[in-house]
């Protein structure tokens, strides 16, 4: 059985230890004392990532955070092994420029940069960066930016005049080493057929397990008319404590500081969001505070006041840790997660759910080599 891997996440709208939303069409929200995103504080959630076991953190892209490739530059210098799952939007940056700059952050990182494509499910938002295509048409844009990028990072020099992007004689002078893995998500067919062409990790919301199933059948299946394979990661929101009577108390607490004109602000902003993957997410709660336990320790109400993820794993760590294996079990291997606020939920995680898994034999700390080599000392949590 594979190890499993985990990332954590750069909260670069504000953290709290209440929930803070937005995307997706959704208000940016945040009740209570918002911590701001300084480099100081997303270097310290990094450190505490990097030092826990987590391979890499996400940093969301859109207009409601800061930027994620400048974000991340500046906090990969207080970071020595974290790598950095930086999202982007193709149809805001050349595909050319895009290959030099992730080239640029695997030489001045020691080879430290993922990359999560985010195609863009709101034209509104789009349309306020310059980009009017249709989401259709933003997805086969998609598909010619990687097929450019990927050729980049070959050596190769590139020619290609597409239905929507157009260069000529375009060549990396350095190619970066190791070439970033490229991670995506999406739930609408043409999102499917390109991730089956082009990406490395396919990403889901976080489903219940049998609609996770489906989704996984159907991008096998499509990988496999391209000749290739996909590995998959699912990202999800996690509260797990010493006893599963914390961690829902902790759920019921955030569940309580959602105001009812939020809820219902958040949900009329994103029934109008034309992202598959987001109607999937409102259809696990239908906007109600009711029956949001969706599967024994799912939660769906990270759903009420945020875009995007919406669900969480809530309970005791043991049981964290079956939930996670149940995950493995279909085929997921990347876990990529988030817990308000990040700095403390990300020490009860790994010192809590971690653990747990490296009995089992699914996870093994990244800074630990295998028997036989020089061993790196661990860091100590304190």
């Amino acid at each position: 059985m594979s190890t499993l891997s985990f990332h954590w996440f750069l909260p670069t709208s504000g953290d709290s230890r209440d929930v803070v939303g937005g995307g997706h069409g959704a208000p940016a929200t945040g009740s209570g004392r918002v911590r701001p995103p300084t480099v100081a504080y997303l270097s310290q959630i990094a450190r505490a990532a990097e030092d826990l076991g987590f391979v890499a953190a996400l940093t969301p892209t859109g207009a409601w955070c800061e930027d994620a490739w400048l974000t991340t530059a500046m906090v990969s210098q207080a970071t020595e092994r974290l790598k950095f799952l930086v999202a982007f939007r193709p149809g805001f940056v050349s595909p050319t420029l895009a290959a030099q700059m992730a080239s640029t952050f695997q030489r001045q990182t020691g080879g430290r940069l993922l990359l999560n494509v985010v195609t863009g499910g709101e034209s509104r938002e789009q349309r306020a960066y310059g980009d009017f295509l249709d989401k259709d048409a933003r997805y086969r844009r998609t598909g010619e930016f990687l097929h450019i990028v990927r050729e980049l990072w070959t050596g190769r020099t590139v020619n290609l005049r597409g239905e929507h992007l157009h260069v000529e004689d375009a060549k990396l002078v350095r190619v970066p080493d190791p070439v970033p893995e490229v991670y995506f998500g999406g739930s609408s067919p043409v999102a499917g057929e390109v991730a089956a062409r082009h990406v490395d990790v396919y990403l889901t919301w976080g489903e219940p397990p049998e609609q996770v199933a489906g989704k996984i059948a159907r991008m096998r299946t499509l990988a496999a008319r391209e000749g290739r394979t996909l590995r998959f990661g699912i990202r999800l929101h996690v509260i797990t404590r010493d006893t599963a009577e914390q961690a829902w108390a902790e759920a019921h607490r955030l569940l309580d500081g959602f105001d009812p004109d939020t809820v219902r602000a958040v949900q009329e902003g994103l029934a109008r969001s034309e992202s598959e993957g987001q109607r999937r997410m409102l259809a696990l709660h239908g906007g109600s505070r009711d029956a949001l336990e969706i599967h024994p320790n799912l939660w769906a109400g990270i759903g009420l006041v945020r875009g995007g993820a919406g669900t969480a794993l809530v309970g005791g760590h043991d049981e964290v840790a079956d939930r996670i294996a149940e995950y493995h079990a279909l085929g997921v291997d990347e876990f990529v997660l988030s817990g308000y606020p990040h700095l403390e939920e990300a020490y009860w995680f790994g010192e809590g759910v971690l653990p747990r898994l490296a009995e089992r034999g699914l996870w093994r700390h990244p800074a630990r080599v295998p028997a036989g080599r020089d061993t790196v000392p661990l860091p100590v949590a304190v």
